[in-house]
């Protein structure tokens, strides 16, 4: 399996978790000329800007230990522009990380939600 098949998964994977709970799927893969937001997403008036972050060893870490405070920065910037882009004034939003462990074939291992991963919107 390649990253972009590892990736591919792994958004899917999370995808229908959240569709589980409950979760209304607005955009998947929202790109800008400065980056990607994997998944956008909304439930009980709060919208929330998912980050997927899939792993299928321990080389270089777990999918939780990629997150560093550039993606943090670049996330927030993303979720900015995605709401100035539409002109929305949501209740409330935050960014969340959905990290996932896959098995070598592709089979989830484990998957671990961070809510507010990166502490924005300031209070």
């Amino acid at each position: 399996m390649n990253r972009k098949e590892t990736g591919a998964i792994a958004e899917n994977i999370a995808a229908d978790y959240l569709s589980k709970r409950g979760y209304h799927i607005r955009e998947r893969n929202y790109r800008t000329r400065n980056g990607e937001i994997d998944i956008i997403a909304e439930k009980d008036g709060s919208l929330v800007f998912f980050e997927v972050r899939a792993k299928t060893g321990r080389a270089f870490g777990s999918a939780e230990e990629s997150i560093t405070e550039r993606k943090k920065k670049r996330l927030i910037a993303l979720a900015e522009a995605y709401l100035s882009n539409t002109g929305e004034q949501p209740e409330s939003c935050r960014i969340d990380i959905i990290a996932i462990k896959l098995g070598a074939s592709g089979e989830l291992m484990r998957l671990n939600v961070i809510e507010n991963a990166t502490g924005w919107p300031p209070d």
